[in-house]
Parts: C-alpha cells; sequence; structure tokens
C-alpha cells in the first residue's frame, strides 16, 4: 500500500460541507467501519486514519448495516477493476469522478498510472487536508457536470479509465447524458466504471438510513436504470462490457437479503447497485 501521499497529522477539526459533498462522509465511515471487523471485505486503514481525525457525528449511521456492506463490496469490486485496467494499460489514466475522500489511489497505485481526482471546490480543499499532489497524482476542484472542468485534464494518446462511484444517483438522466457525449469526445476509446443505483431507491433519498441524515434531509435518488445496456441507446458511442451486482457477492454479509438473494435471483437488478464497465467506442 502506498501512503506517500497522506499529509502527516493536522489537528482535528470540525467538517462544513453541503448538499451532495456532505455524502462523501458517508463511504468514508464504511471503509472505516469495515477495516476493523475480523472478516473485513477490504481494509483501508488511511480511511479510519482521515475518519478519526475528523470532527463530525458519525454516529448517525451507526444502524446503517446494508449501505455499510453495500460500499464495502462496492469498494472491492471497483478496486479489482482498475486494478486490472491498469495491469493492462501501464501508463494509463485514471480520472475519479466525485472523488470526495477516496484513497483507492493510496491502496492500488502500480507506481506508473496518472491519478487526478475531480470535485467541487469545497471537496478538493477538505483533501488537501489529508492528501499531497504529485507528479502523477492530481487534484482538479470543479463540477464533473461543467466542460471546463475535464478540459484541464490532458490525455494524449495514453487510455483512460473513469471512475464514478456513489456520484450519478444524484443527478437527472438529462446531465448524465450530456456528461457522457462529453466523455466520449474527449476521451476517445475510454473505459469506464460506474455504480448504478438499485432502480427501487429511485426518488427515496428521505428514507434511506445515511442520505436522510446529511444535506439537511434534502437530497434525492435522482437517476437509476433497471437495464443498464439502454445506455447503448443514448447515441454517444458505449458499450457495456460487464456488469457486477453488490447482492451477488459476500452473501454471508447480507442477512435476510442474502437468502432472499437465492429464493428469488430474478429480484437481484431492482435491489442491488451495479458496478457497470462500459467503454466508449
Amino acid at each position: 500500500m502506498n501512503t506517500a501521499v497522506l499529509r502527516r497529522r493536522p489537528s482535528k477539526k470540525p467538517v462544513r460541507l453541503s448538499g451532495i459533498s456532505e455524502t462523501l462522509l458517508i463511504p468514508l465511515w464504511a471503509r472505516a467501519v469495515e477495516t476493523l471487523r475480523p472478516d473485513a471485505i477490504l481494509r483501508d486503514p488511511i480511511a479510519w486514519e482521515i475518519f478519526e481525525r475528523i470532527d463530525y457525528d458519525f454516529s448517525k449511521f451507526e444502524r446503517a448495516w446494508t449501505t455499510q456492506t453495500g460500499i464495502a463490496i462496492r469498494t472491492k469490486l471497483l478496486d479489482e477493476a482498475a486494478s486490472a485496467f491498469m495491469a493492462a494499460n501501464p501508463e494509463g489514466i485514471v480520472i475519479n469522478l466525485g472523488a470526495g475522500l477516496s484513497t483507492r489511489f493510496s491502496r492500488i497505485d502500480d507506481g506508473s498510472v496518472h491519478w487526478y481526482e475531480v470535485d467541487l471546490p469545497d471537496v478538493i480543499a477538505l483533501r488537501k487536508r489529508f492528501f499531497r499532489e504529485s507528479g502523477r497524482y492530481r487534484c482538479i476542484a470543479g463540477s464533473v457536470m461543467e466542460p471546463a472542468t475535464l478540459e484541464r485534464i490532458i490525455a494524449g494518446s495514453r487510455p483512460v479509465m473513469v471512475l464514478a462511484e456513489g456520484l450519478f444517483m444524484y443527478f437527472p438522466e438529462e446531465d448524465i447524458r450530456s456528461l457522457f457525449e462529453r466523455l466520449s469526445r474527449r476521451f476517445p476509446k475510454a473505459q469506464m466504471l460506474l455504480e448504478i443505483l438499485a432502480p427501487f431507491s429511485l426518488g427515496m433519498g428521505k428514507y434511506d438510513p445515511c442520505v436522510s441524515k446529511v444535506a439537511g434531509g434534502m437530497l434525492e435518488f435522482r437517476w437509476a436504470v433497471s437495464d443498464c445496456r439502454a445506455m447503448e441507446r443514448w447515441g454517444c458511442g458505449l458499450r457495456v462490457l460487464r456488469e457486477w451486482n453488490v447482492l451477488n457477492h459476500h452473501r454471508e454479509r447480507w442477512g435476510w437479503l442474502g437468502w432472499l438473494n437465492l429464493l428469488a435471483p430474478h429480484a437481484l437488478p431492482a435491489l442491488g447497485n451495479r458496478i457497470v464497465h462500459l467503454r466508449f467506442v
């Protein structure tokens, strides 16, 4: 594990985030808590260290075991898929949209990848309290939906992987389509790994055990698709390569959902968040 990007310990200060930005504390909490479990799906000691440095009431998430389990699984799936891309594409570029306080670069850095963390200015300012940039590791402050933000990343002929974890469910489909069109033009033949919300969760943010407790409970889930291949008809030249449903992994951790998985596997597309791997062609 590469910990070189982690800064020296700052004083513990309150975190003041608003809107969607506050949701970044949910996966940070989930990975930190997972790290302490004896049966951990993954271990993220840097997440735990950052968690310990932040003055925030994380206790509000304590009962959200399904969210915590799902985040641990999606993190592992994305780590593995991004690592496979890096192994197949030495000197490639990874663009992490809506980076939050992701520690993925520290976990899977192969010593040659060029990595960009992209998020809103308040989030990037928070990241810089904990991480330092380098020649291969850069932070880009700006909205992922603003064209000028991605124009600051020059890929040339290098292979590109775009990551979008815990992000698109907060945006309407028209915004996501526009972003995909820009990605396909700016990074031809790029690959992408994104999380797609379980369809039953659409419009249910006010009942979510974590999202309902951030941003004044005002956030809503705005995008989900039941068949990810419907995106191939968006007209921006993308092809779905593979998908993973989080409920299909680590069934021993899903409790009654694990039994539902066995008894009614046809229900999985509606119930489980998915990681989708696609390519722009």
